[in-house]
Formats: structure tokens, C-alpha cells, sequence
């Protein structure tokens, strides 16, 4: 992935890396997985602002499970439930 690439992703916000003092930008574990997930959905032929959607979508549903998965620990009941999606 070029450098031009990576300065596209953070102006367009699909990535912030942290900074060193003088600038440099510094990629975690999770900017990489970000980005390998920004290939792979390059490569299924979305452009940039699909792929923002598609990445605020996911975290969307992540913080959701997340919220549902505590509210089940506190009332007790420790099942995991899923509902089947309509046509599955």
C-alpha cells in the first residue's frame, strides 16, 4: 500500500494513526487490520465513501453486540442468542 494511499485514508477518515512528536505517523495492530480491511473491500470493488459506510456500519454493530452481550450478563441470563437474519 503506497504512502499516497495511506494519506487519502486518513484525510478521508477511514484511518488515524497516532503521531511520533516530530509527525511520523506510527500504525497499531488495529490500523493494520483497518487497512487490510479497507483492501479487501477496495478489492470487492466499493470506492471510499462505501467503504467509510461499511466500516461506521461494522462498528455500529460491534458496540451493539457489545451492548446487548452486557445487558444479558446483568439480567442474569448468559445465553447467547442469535436471531437468524429473514432469508437465511
Amino acid at each position: 500500500m503506497g504512502q499516497q494511499n495511506l494519506r487519502l485514508y486518513e484525510r478521508k477518515g477511514l484511518l488515524q494513526p497516532q503521531r511520533t512528536e516530530k509527525g511520523t505517523r506510527r500504525y497499531s495492530e488495529a490500523d493494520l487490520t483497518r487497512l487490510r480491511r479497507i483492501s479487501e473491500l477496495l478489492g470487492l470493488g466499493l470506492n471510499l465513501s462505501g467503504i467509510r459506510l461499511v466500516l461506521l456500519l461494522e462498528a455500529d454493530n460491534q458496540a451493539l453486540r457489545h451492548e446487548l452481550s452486557g445487558r444479558r450478563l446483568a439480567s442474569g441470563s448468559g445465553q447467547q442468542r442469535r436471531t437468524p437474519l429473514p432469508g437465511a
